[in-house]
C-alpha cells in the first residue's frame, strides 16, 4: 500500500502543481493577441514618426551644409579670379618691361653698328 500512497501523493502533487501553474500563467500572462497587435501598431507608428523627423532634420542639415559649401566655393572662386587678374597684370608689366629692355638693347646695337 505504501506504493499506492506514494503514487497518490505524486498524482495529487502533479495535479495541484499543474493547476497552480495554470492560474499563475493566467494571472501573469501578457495582454491578449489583439492588445499585442495594437501595441505593435502604435510602436511602429511612433518609430515611423521619429524616423520621419530625424530624416527631415538630416535633410535640413544637409541643405544648410550645401548652401555653406556653395557660398564658400563662390568666395574662393572670387578670390582666385582676383589673384589671377593680379598675376596677369604682373606678367603683362614684366613682359612689357622686358620687351622695352630688348627694344632698347636692339636700338643701342643698331646705333653702335651705324
Amino acid at each position: 500500500m505504501s506504493d499506492r500512497d506514494e503514487f497518490g501523493a505524486f498524482l495529487v502533487g502533479f495535479i495541484v502543481g499543474g493547476l497552480t501553474g495554470a492560474v499563475v500563467s493566467l494571472l501573469f500572462a501578457p495582454q491578449s493577441g489583439e492588445e499585442t497587435r495594437a501595441l505593435i501598431k502604435d510602436k511602429s507608428i511612433e518609430l515611423r514618426d521619429k524616423a520621419s523627423v530625424t530624416a527631415e532634420q538630416a535633410i535640413a542639415k544637409a541643405e544648410a551644409a550645401a548652401a555653406e559649401a556653395r557660398a564658400r566655393a563662390d568666395e574662393l572662386a572670387h578670390q582666385l579670379k582676383a589673384k589671377g587678374e593680379t598675376v596677369v597684370g604682373e606678367v603683362k608689366t614684366r613682359g612689357k618691361t622686358a620687351l622695352d629692355a630688348i627694344r632698347k638693347t636692339k636700338k643701342t646695337e643698331e646705333e653702335v653698328a651705324i
